[in-house]
């Protein structure tokens, strides 16, 4: 086996605590504590009366409004008379140009995940528990360890400590830790050493990360007040309690991030000339040449919708942006409501004339004014003859989580694609209002989308800062990250070269082990694709897609394979948040071209990131396999880290087998060998594993966890992990996401670290090592320890055996936990605080600039 790092990895006994380090108190983490001595309001679920047939999206017929337009004594919207409006009196162009809340999810009994007392969480923050020794195994002491633990080795509490049930604030609440996630990404936002760009790219993962939040998990809980089905979670709190407290840090961390905007990032981008104007800013000339912009390319597009009773308030679409706009007839003096739908199709920024950003003089900037903005201003155009009396943006968020009855669904592709049709008219959760909005248009608008005032978060312009990705798209390298260009792997070449090398040379040699976006995706697990489908060698190949490009190179290729005769077998899942349309597209695409398409298991999705490869060599069939933590989705191998494995060995590639045999087919007894598959075999594994490091070091034997994941909220691994830390077990977790564990709680958790890293690139690997007394066990693969995953996924975690790849893997995941590197640190009253600096005030290491930085040392080694 080729080391996956030429260059020596760093010496993890360099990740041992830095006790010391001054948090930094600009940055403060965690969610308040819930006011349980104020009682909480309850809350009616989002939505009007029973939705209608489905309709166009601006005449859909829901019955969201109110059956009496009389909302007050001074206004009255009556029926338009056609004869009321003037036929000349304007200028008129014609052809001029987010998983719900479900089961499992957390309910249990317990008492609030709230800061601890006092009385259970000292008031200064204990040091963070000393790891165990962090140096990488030695290859000898990383060896594979065949055997796994037994499971008859039953693990008792320490008879002198209280048992867990006496410690009733050990699971934080999965959706308010969630929130404690977006607030560290809001930080990214804030740092004021971040490039600008970078900084407003991260304003923009925000809006978006809180618009899916609303969209699947709150509109879940909405829902369940709705039904009344409101039982107490894991953390102690109810649905009422988690939606209050959602709502009221919600407002608290979009507020932050207008400010942010406002008065810091805008002002700065100006300063280097890239701005975002208002109407008023531009001088004559901008204002009309924005006129023109408006005649050709934007009032074709728009539709302006009157609401009365002779059209009933328009069917609003979860994420657009609209203009409510309030009308006078100056003949009747009678006022009118209208909505004008601010078009997607459309750029939300457009480019002022003049301003354009020159290929050349890039630092003499752009110039930009949303396109709300141009529409407000022409509205005229759109109502010829009657007076603007106001108007204001606004913006609905609704339920878009989908329920499709899998056992009742005779072809699960037609259920999802209508299923699909009727996300679009979920019942509202959310409106977004500009501040200025009158009282008046905000009242109906909350009437007529059936919402509660608390519902409403009124923010300054421009809403929905997602537009800040078209900036962050702007070729302005000087206020951006440094270019990094991914490299080849070690083991699938010795130089960078424009031909590749064969993959299935380099893995007859040896196991290769791929760090993405370290390692080159497209040189490494496309290229191994794409040489299988060309190889007149191989006759199959089997893949698991969740998520990929609509225009993706592996899809392309596996048609490639179908068209020339191969066996291709693709495991489809075709309910991937948010990706289920394009994923029934080109899964249709596959199967025109013969592809054996399966769309996974009922119950179940398939989540595992698996690919088999059989090629006819001399001495007979050989299977080359991948098994990795993220999805063959090249665009995203660019920003997300993950890790992949490219093996031939025997074990995997029995294991493989027959994992896509128990997927396609029939296999109800299948046994893994280098695999733990869930929903079977993940939780139990590693809860196995768990108490072998705790039996090791009750023996005096060397004991260590160390685990790296997206979320960790299973309560039954989060309490493994906790006898663990009473026996005396060193615990370090890198978690990205949510996170229900707590960690430095005296009798509980002392000996566990949590950190969270964020950075240049989305960390989504998993990792999952154990001491084992020297003889270090390791897995790497898809699953996060969330009950969707260990009950309700097909998921596959592979135990890594070559020792090198062991070694650099344990320092990786333990480098990450340690007080050297860039991180927020979990505090024990369940708060987060971020360290940047060192006790001597010297800057921390990024995980992410080490990782790049070892991997091109790898490419100029190579010579």
């Amino acid at each position: 086996m080729t080391t996956p790092d030429a260059v020596p990895a760093p010496d993890p006994q360099a990740a041992s605590s830095a006790p010391g380090a001054a948090p930094l108190s600009a940055f403060l983490g965690g969610w308040a504590r819930a006011q349980q001595s104020r009682p909480l309001p309850s809350h009616a679920a989002g939505g009007g009366p029973a939705s209608q047939v489905p309709q166009a999206d601006g005449a859909h017929a829901q019955a969201e409004q109110p059956q009496d337009t009389v909302l007050d004594e001074e206004h009255v919207f009556e029926v338009a008379d056609p004869r009321d409006f003037a036929d000349d009196a304007g200028p008129q162009y014609e052809d001029e140009d987010f998983d719900a809340p479900g089961e499992g999810d957390g309910v249990a009994a317990g008492a609030p995940s709230a800061r601890l007392a006092p009385a259970e969480a000292p008031a200064t923050t204990p040091a963070p528990a000393e790891a165990e020794p962090a140096s990488a195994p030695s290859p000898a002491a990383a060896a594979p360890s065949a055997s796994a633990p037994s499971p008859q080795s039953l693990v008792h509490e320490d008879e002198d400590l209280p048992p867990l049930e006496d410690f009733p604030h050990r699971f934080t609440d999965r959706e308010l830790t969630w929130m404690d996630f977006n607030e560290r990404v809001l930080e990214q936002a804030e740092d004021q050493d971040l490039h600008l760009l970078e900084r407003a790219w991260f304003l923009a993962i925000f809006s978006s990360n809180l618009d899916e939040f609303y969209m699947v998990r709150v509109a879940g809980l909405m829902r369940r007040i709705k039904a009344g089905i409101t039982p107490v979670r894991a953390s102690g709190l109810d649905a009422h309690q988690v939606v209050a407290e959602i709502t009221r840090r919600a407002k608290e961390l979009t507020a932050r991030q207008a400010a942010i905007w406002q008065d810091d990032i805008r002002p700065k981008l100006a300063e280097h000339h890239i701005e975002i104007k208002s109407w008023q800013e531009l001088d004559e000339a901008q204002q009309e040449g924005l006129t023109r912009t408006f005649r050709h390319q934007i009032y074709p597009v728009l539709t302006p919708l009157a609401v009365d009773p002779s059209h009933p308030f328009p069917y609003i679409s979860g994420l657009s942006l609209n203009l409510a706009v309030l009308l006078r007839n100056p003949k009747s003096g009678k006022e009118h409501f209208a909505r004008v739908k601010v078009p997607a199709s459309l750029p939300r920024l457009i480019t002022v004339p003049g301003r354009e950003l020159d290929t050349v003089d890039k630092a003499a900037g752009a110039a930009f004014i949303p396109l709300e903005e141009v529409v407000g201003q022409h509205l005229d155009h759109l109502f010829p003859g009657m007076e603007i009396l106001e108007h204001h943006l606004f913006r609905v968020t609704r339920n878009e989580n989908l329920e499709v009855e899998e056992d009742d669904a005779e072809n699960l592709l037609a259920a999802m694609e209508k299923e699909l049709e009727r996300r679009r008219f979920g019942d509202c959760v959310r409106l977004e209002v500009a501040d200025t909005i009158s009282p008046f248009v905000r009242r109906y608008l909350v009437r007529a989308l059936g919402l509660r005032d608390d519902d409403v978060f009124a923010l300054p312009a421009p809403l929905d800062l997602r537009c800040l990705n078209q900036l962050h798209d702007l070729d302005v390298p000087a206020l951006k990250y440094p270019r990094y260009v991914p490299v080849t792997a070690a083991g699938l070449g010795e130089t960078e070269t424009a031909t590749p090398r064969d993959v299935f040379a380099a893995m007859r040699e040896h196991d290769v082990l791929l760090h993405h976006p370290y390692d080159s995706f497209s040189t490494s697990v496309q290229e191994f694709v794409r040489q299988a489908a060309a190889d007149p060698k191989v006759l199959a190949i089997k893949q698991t897609l969740y998520r990929t490009s609509g225009d993706s190179p592996i899809v392309d290729a596996l048609i490639e394979a179908a068209e020339v005769g191969k066996q291709v077998v693709a495991i489809v899942e075709i309910k991937a948040r948010f990706d289920e349309e394009n994923n029934i597209s080109w899964a249709r695409k596959l199967e025109r071209a013969g592809v054996h398409v399966v769309y996974g298991m009922v119950g179940l999705k398939t989540h595992c990131k698996l690919l088999l490869v059989v090629r006819q060599e001399a001495d007979g069939l050989r299977r080359y396999c991948h098994v990795g933590t993220g999805n063959y989705h090249p665009k995203t191998a660019r920003g997300y880290e993950d890790l992949g494995l490219l093996t031939t060995d025997r074990d995997v590639a029995q294991d493989l087998t027959t994992l896509f045999n128990f997927l396609s087919g029939y296999a109800p007894r299948a046994r893994f060998r280098r695999l733990l598959v869930a929903p079977r075999t993940v939780r139990s594994g590693l809860i196995e594993r768990i108490d072998r490091e705790i039996e090791n070091k009750r023996a005096g034997k060397d004991a260590w966890v160390r685990i790296k994941v997206n979320s960790i909220i299973d309560e039954k691994t989060i309490d493994a992990l906790y006898r663990a830390s009473r026996a005396g077990v060193s615990v370090d977790i890198v978690v990205r996401g949510i996170c229900g564990i707590r960690a430095g709680i005296p009798g509980l958790s002392e000996n566990i670290r949590v950190r969270s890293i964020l950075g240049r690139y989305l960390e989504h690997s998993r990792i999952y090592a154990f001491c084992n007394d020297g003889d270090t066990d390791l897995f790497i693969g898809s699953a996060d320890l969330m009950h969707r995953n260990l009950d309700r996924r097909v998921e596959a975690l592979v135990r890594i055996t070559d020792p090198e790849m062991v070694a650099h893997l344990t320092w990786f995941v333990t480098h990450s936990a340690s007080d050297e590197v860039t991180s927020w640190w979990m505090e024990p009253d369940g708060s987060w605080t971020r360290h940047v600096t060192g006790p001597d005030g010297e800057r921390l290491e990024d995980i992410q600039d080490t990782l790049m930085s070892l991997a091109s040392k790898r490419v100029k080694g190579r010579g």
